[in-house]
């Protein structure tokens, strides 16, 4: 183990919480660092009246004093803003009478139906409070630590949304610095103008009927050194370790590493990434269709991951379901929801691969607080030159 993290609860709740551990002392960190990450997070065209509601602030509870992490654990705290206008349906306590219906209509595509009959619950309310993506916020707080990390050693993670419903951003990534500015400027992270313009529309559309979208964004970490992971045993590869955060991800149905889907189709010659060598570059690949990952370990090439997200399954014209009491067909229960949390998504993957990236790399590198870290990483660096 080197970092780990463990998040608390409810959508509509008095907040979420999340404890790190396993980070070196040493690392300079400010709440706004966090808070910024939080910010990109809530925005995006296609939000729902939430966002107007809740503007997320972190709340440093333990682990950082005066800026500085201190190699204890540490404790992030983000207050629910909406919690005033649903405590007497969410209170902890054992109260007198009943407040709110129970949820008995399970939504299509969500965990209700699965997670109340695996946890015996007759109000659902008990199982989408939590499945809600609403945990997310503290994990890109989680992200947002391990991303202050990398950039220490030179390591970046951006994204940008690919598509969106049926609009594909065509515009070939050559350079990757900037990225995040560019994509943040756009409402939905897109970063051609004419996909840009296109989505907005579908987003128009699918909320004038009560439907929602989905879509693809992708991320791209540079900076990250050859031989994070590991070929020797199933739980230390890179690329599953990546694909396993980002399907914890609420609503995400796909994975891809570089290239993986379409050189499935191609023969061998055009899909391996042919290595080269040069005196003052050391080893390097020609192509990087691998996505930066070969054999489970980082390759020295940016790493690429793209993402699929299916729409959002609270839908303002509920589908068909089945009432759990009566079992009589009824539509769907609707809760207040987005059109579209695509942008935000690719944002929240950003921290998630930034998590499995930092965790990968303290493992490599070893160390207690950053200066030595520092000197582990000098050296392994020197060792890749040498090679």
């Amino acid at each position: 183990m080197s970092i780990r993290f463990l998040t608390a609860g409810e959508s509509h709740g008095k907040g979420t919480v999340v404890i790190l551990e396993g980070f070196p002392s040493g690392l300079f960190i400010s709440s706004e660092d966090i808070n910024f990450e939080l910010g990109r997070r809530q925005k995006g065209y296609g939000r729902g009246g939430r966002m107007q509601i809740e503007s997320d602030q972190v709340e440093i509870l333990s682990g950082i004093r005066k800026g500085v992490t201190l190699g204890s654990p540490i404790t992030l705290f983000v207050k629910n803003r909406d919690y005033e206008n649903w405590e007497k349906i969410m209170t902890s306590d054992l109260v007198q009478g009943s407040f709110g219906n129970p949820l008995q209509r399970p939504r299509p595509g969500h965990a209700d139906l699965s997670g109340g009959i695996k946890y015996n619950h007759r109000d659902l309310r008990n199982v989408l409070e939590r499945a809600s993506a609403r945990e997310t916020t503290v994990r890109v707080a989680a992200g947002a630590v391990a991303k202050k990390l990398l950039e220490n050693f030179n390591i970046y993670v951006q994204s940008h949304v690919s598509q969106l419903g049926s609009a594909i951003s065509k515009k070939k990534l050559v350079e990757y610095s900037g990225l995040n500015e560019q994509a943040d400027r756009s409402p939905v992270r897109m970063l051609e103008k004419t996909a840009e313009r296109k989505a907005i529309s579908l987003i128009d559309l699918a909320k004038k009927k009560g439907d929602t979208l989905g879509g693809i964004f992708e991320v791209i970490v540079t900076g990250v050194p050859v031989g994070l992971g590991s070929h020797v045993q199933w739980d230390r590869k890179l690329d599953g370790r990546l694909a396993q955060g980002l399907m914890s991800l609420q609503a995400i149905k796909g994975v891809e590493i570089g290239s993986g889907f379409s050189n499935a189709v191609q023969l061998g010659s055009k899909v391996h990434d042919e290595i080269a060598y040069q005196t003052k570059k050391g080893f390097f690949h020609l192509t990087n269709r691998a996505g930066g990952i070969e054999g489970g370990m980082s390759n020295g090439e940016p790493i690429i991951v793209r993402v699929a997200k299916k729409p959002i399954a609270t839908l303002k014209k509920p589908l068909r379901s089945v009432d759990i009491e009566t079992k009589r067909e009824i539509r769907a229960a609707y809760e207040r929801s987005d059109v579209c949390a695509l942008p935000a998504a690719s944002v929240i993957g950003e921290t998630i691969c930034a998590w499995v990236i930092a965790d990968a790399f303290l493992e490599k590198m070893g160390g207690d607080f950053m200066e030595e870290i520092q000197q582990r990483y000098q050296l392994y660096l020197k060792h890749i030159r040498n090679y």
